[in-house]
């Protein structure tokens, strides 16, 4: 048995060669995100909508998949100039127009991709994927890393976690009961910064699975994901592996639960009047049919319940 860190394996399963990301089906062989499908059009008409509410002309996409939601964001609004960036080499599908970055993955970000003014940029689930350690208390009380072997998933207790991941820990997640596990999420506060020095001029909105001080989830949320359905956490490249993001330890300057954040978009999920069933059968279906996309990402207990974390520069 070999055993890695946990946040080595997990770089390695997700962005090395042969790496859960790079697979040819893209994470939509797998599962399902507001990004994909009627869900991803109604998100795309709100990413849109706060655009042009702050005067910004330009859509940058961290961890844009296979451009599923910048193609939607095309479709509505034309007039925005629309960047992705993602680990896979330009989708041979993505509209000409649409500028493409390719990252290294985790939490490194393409060179090119600076000086960014009059940007929205948008992370949807991203730093939910960039490794973090993942760290547990022994019996004495220790926080300490978790080593797990690639190929079983068998887990071990490794180092004590020391230094600037200690210091985030304690700061920010402090526990001391044995078996209490702790995703140290220095790395995620250190790709989001790094992000944000990006940007001259704009607004940075990370959307994401989250928690906040206070509500940490004691026995850790790393989790795995293979065609739809949940199993072991084991960093060998056939999952996807996540674990949810300590949202308020970002830099920000608004933290909001997504049905709050779309609401203020125009996006209430309310349906459509049944005149227009009369007047406009067809057009009674689309709207029905965003309607229903709109509930579902406000939905409390789903996608409602994922937090943004709102940063302006500029």
């Amino acid at each position: 048995m070999t055993l890695l860190d946990w946040q080595v394996a997990w770089q390695g399963a997700l962005y090395g060669p042969d790496g859960f990301y790079r697979a040819a089906s893209g994470p939509a062989g797998h599962f399902t995100t507001a990004t994909h499908g009627a869900l991803g059009e109604v998100l795309a008409g709100a990413v849109a909508q706060l655009a042009r509410e702050n005067g910004l002309t330009h859509v940058v996409d961290i961890g844009a998949g296979r451009g599923e939601l910048l193609t939607h964001v095309a479709a509505a609004d034309p007039a925005l100039r629309l960047t992705g960036v993602d680990v896979v080499t330009r989708p041979e599908s993505l509209d000409p127009a649409v500028e493409w970055h390719v990252t290294p993955g985790g939490r490194a970000l393409p060179h090119e991709l600076r000086d960014l003014d009059g940007a929205l940029v948008f992370a949807h689930e991203w730093l939910d994927v960039v490794p973090c350690p993942v760290a547990e208390v022994d019996d004495d009380g220790v926080l300490r890393r978790v080593q797990v072997d690639v190929d079983t998933g068998q887990e071990a207790l490794g180092p004590t976690v020391s230094g600037h991941d200690l210091t985030w820990a304690q700061t920010h997640w402090e526990t001391s009961a044995p078996g209490s596990r702790v995703e140290v999420g220095l790395p995620r506060d250190l790709a989001w910064a790094e992000l944000v020095s990006r940007v001259d001029r704009g607004v940075l909105v990370a959307v994401d699975y989250g928690h906040r001080g206070g509500d940490r989830p004691a026995g850790g949320t790393l989790a795995a994901y293979r065609r739809g359905q949940q199993v072991a956490p084991v960093p060998d490249g056939t999952c996807d592996l996540t674990a949810h993001v300590a949202m308020d330890t970002l830099d920000h300057d608004e933290l909001l639960d997504q049905r709050t954040a779309l609401r203020g978009l125009g996006v209430d999920g309310g349906t459509p009047a049944h005149e227009l069933a009369r007047r406009d059968p067809q057009g009674y279906l689309q709207a029905l049919a965003s309607s229903s996309a709109a509930a579902a990402l406000t939905a409390p207990g789903g996608f409602g319940d994922f937090l943004w974390a709102v940063k302006r520069v500029g």
